[in-house]
């Protein structure tokens, strides 16, 4: 069976290009695999990127524009669907206002597709930091309108995925959530990891040299810094940032209060990098574990497991923004193939879910223990309070 698959939030085209390549074949010879259905993304760039690598002979299929104001319903029929929806409301880097900002209820338009279209599974990606906005109960609240949505409704199995552990050269730590329409005898598990141990992890220096980057390579432009920036990196050790004692005291940043880690913080050549992200400015754009430089986007592309002829469309900001919010292609090709050798009835090992058992149940639980956290350490404010007003 080919799945005809949709996609909003659909970025550069990770998800896809890596929900692309596996091809499964059942004991009968049926082929399963997964093709671009339609897709849609806000910004102009990252469709132009998607269409470029992806469709280029049917570009009309990339639908650029602003999800709210999109016509859900009338998109084509799916079979499948796919939704990495904005993680700014719940990331940890932030405000974490989850359901109170902007972009957290954005989620509800992946399930109006759900209900629409009523495909036979979907993804759906989001950081780790979901798990706790709003105290839980955001987390919660999608899972409920997920399993709920469509036809027939969904079986869900939500799983904390770190990426490093599939082979991907990153410690990038997502919520995959998996889901099967229930009148379908299809039983979805956690593919297990294929990189357990640290010492077989994917390191930075391997994704980075092996091959060595060609010089005319697209995206592989070098960032000019400032003499002061340079000379302060020289001192800068692998895997250590901006607040190393060893950089000279005319070097170091006048930073007062919070101090983040990712600051100039230069990679290890020996372990995976840490996450690559899509925003923030100067002292946030990875740093070389070898040269006194910022990474090329090339660089940063190769440890989201983007092949060398995959080319961003945009200028360097852009690129950089797409390659940092995109799905890698290799941890994506992982969840894919499982789902596919569910549906081809293909035994894979795999692990338990993060969250076991009756998931509203547990998280229900979650939620209770961290208000009565909550409380007590409020009581706890109002007596030592209590205790200083009355002196």
């Amino acid at each position: 069976m080919i799945f005809q698959k949709g996609e909003l939030f659909c970025g550069p085209g990770g998800l896809s290009l890596g929900a692309s390549i596996p091809q499964i074949y059942d004991k009968n010879g049926e082929l399963f695999s997964v093709q671009h259905k339609w897709a849609n993304d806000i910004d102009g760039d990252t469709c132009s990127t998607f269409r470029h690598n992806l469709c280029p002979d049917n570009p009309d299929s990339v639908i650029e524009g602003n999800v709210r104001e999109l016509d859900l319903e009338s998109l084509g029929s799916i079979d499948a669907f796919a939704f990495g929806f904005p993680c700014n409301d719940f990331s940890i880097v932030g405000e974490t206002k989850g359901m109170r900002g902007e972009y957290g209820p954005l989620y509800s338009y992946g399930v109006r597709v759900l209900n629409s279209h009523n495909p036979k599974w979907f993804m759906a990606e989001n950081v780790g930091g979901l798990e706790s906005a709003n105290e839980g109960e955001a987390f919660l609240k999608i899972l409920t309108d997920l399993e709920s949505a469509g036809e027939y409704g969904y079986t869900l199995t939500p799983h904390l995925y770190k990426f490093q552990e599939y082979g991907v050269p990153q410690a990038r730590h997502r919520i995959i959530i998996v889901g099967i329409r229930n009148d379908l005898d299809v039983n979805f598990k956690i593919p297990k990891p294929t990189h357990k141990a640290p010492h077989t992890f994917k390191t930075t220096k391997e994704a980075i040299e092996n091959p060595p980057i060609l010089e005319d390579t697209f995206n592989h432009e070098f960032t000019r810094h400032q003499k002061k920036v340079v000379e302060m990196l020289s001192y800068i050790k692998p895997g250590d940032n901006a607040w190393s004692e060893d950089i000279p005291e005319h070097l170091r940043l006048n930073v007062k209060g919070a101090r983040m880690s990712n600051i100039y913080k230069r990679l290890h050549p020996d372990l995976p990098a840490y996450t690559v992200t899509g925003s923030g400015g100067g002292g946030t754009h990875m740093y070389h574990y070898k040269y006194d430089r910022a990474l090329t986007n090339r660089e940063r592309a190769r440890l989201q497991t983007f092949p060398d002829d995959f080319e961003f469309i945009g200028k360097k900001e852009s690129v950089r923004k797409q390659i940092g919010m995109a799905v890698p292609p290799e941890a994506a090709k992982v969840i894919v193939e499982a789902i596919l050798k569910s549906f081809a009835k293909i035994p894979y090992e795999y692990v338990e879910p993060k969250w076991k058992g009756v998931i509203k149940e547990v998280l229900e639980e979650n939620i209770k223990k961290r208000k009565e956290k909550a409380e007590g350490k409020q009581l706890t404010f109002d007596k030592q309070l209590e205790g200083l007003t009355s002196k």
